[in-house]
């Protein structure tokens, strides 16, 4: 199927595509690998993106093939996607080019084996789903996304193909067939939760953590890949519309590539964001984590593929004897119930 092309653009650090979507890769806590679920972190404010081509000069030359975007991380810092907009939208998700539902290689066509329950779904549909934290491991949870260098062995696409060649997030948006859904709606966010203000969240420890954190990226070639981190209490919701919705004549690509804050600094000229707070840190000022109301909405199973992808924490612990991260228990934590319920241009290139 053709692919649709110059209409996805970013505005204020939001990827927009004029049928409706907006997609924002928001800064989080880390929460705990410690064996425990936990609730959703809330979101502190947007990632900066970038267009590719708006630095061909600076950007690594394979890039302008690929097209699309970049933002920063540091390493072992978590991300999370919000989805939001009306109409409905498809929306492949791919670490590395490893179907972040399915473990299965990247693949154009949106598949979901018959059935509204099917555990093969390799898409997503918003709404109903408002967010994704991470990589499907089914039983309603999620292994949190969290950055890492390519070359080390801990990304999903590293542990699943045994190779780390495409780094970053891949996006495939598909829009419903026209006419299908004719009435606007809004839908929810989570994201920029809490009473921080423009600012931001407090930074009680922000210059040895930005030390150690651009030490770590010193140490990196630069581009980034995804692994996983710890568990999270998070539904994947099958489609409950159908394939015969989705207008893949329609569809919409985008590579975002991530950079560590040294590779963002040379490309753009710009300081990459501060590091956000510990999830400890977090936690003992008494600040809320989240909790989405979606009981009795089905959720997909996960797949052995993802089921066996061993954590940052764990792979930590092949290389070393000692912790390389911090993932102490935290204790019980205030929690804010969310209600699952309506209210009233990047360029796309070879992959």
């Amino acid at each position: 199927m053709p692919i649709q092309k110059n209409t996805l653009k970013i505005k204020n650090n939001t990827l927009t595509l004029p049928t409706g979507l907006q997609i924002t890769f928001q800064r989080t806590l880390r929460i705990p690998d410690d064996g425990k679920t936990h609730g959703l972190p809330p979101g502190f404010g947007n990632f900066p993106i970038r267009n590719v081509h708006d630095y061909a000069s600076t950007v690594p030359k394979h890039w302008l093939e690929h097209g699309g975007v970049f933002l920063p991380m540091y390493q072992r810092e978590a991300m999370w996607m919000s989805l939001s907009g009306w109409p409905p939208h498809a929306v492949k998700v791919g670490v590395g080019k490893v179907c972040a539902l399915t473990g299965e290689p990247w693949s154009e066509d949106l598949h979901k084996t018959s059935g509204l329950f099917s555990k093969h779904q390799d898409y997503l549909v918003t709404p109903p789903q408002p967010w994704l934290d991470g990589i499907c491991v089914g039983n309603g949870r999620i292994k949190q996304f969290v950055a890492m260098p390519l070359g080390q062995g801990y990304t999903v696409e590293g542990q699943v193909t045994g190779e780390e060649t495409h780094g970053g997030l891949q996006l495939k948006v598909v829009p419903p067939k026209l006419g299908r859904f004719p009435k606007p709606k809004v839908v929810r966010s989570r994201a920029s939760k809490g009473s921080f203000g423009a600012g931001g969240p407090p930074m009680p420890c922000a210059a040895p953590m930005e030390s150690a954190c651009l030490a770590m990226d010193e140490e990196s070639g630069g581009e980034m890949g995804l692994a996983a981190g710890g568990s999270m209490k998070q539904k994947i919701h099958p489609d409950p519309y159908g394939l015969e919705t989705w207008d893949n004549a329609r569809a919409t690509r985008c590579f975002v590539h991530i950079v560590d804050s040294l590779l963002w600094r040379q490309i753009t000229g710009e300081e990459a964001p501060s590091t956000p707070i510990t999830a400890k840190q977090y936690a003992s000022a008494g600040l809320p984590w989240y909790d989405l109301y979606d009981e009795g909405m089905p959720t997909l199973d996960g797949t052995d593929t993802l089921k066996g992808v061993k954590s940052v924490k764990e792979i930590d612990a092949t290389k070393s004897t000692k912790p390389l991260q911090d993932d102490g228990s935290i204790g019980p934590v205030p929690t804010k119930t969310l209600w699952q319920k309506l209210h009233g241009v990047v360029s796309d290139g070879s992959w």
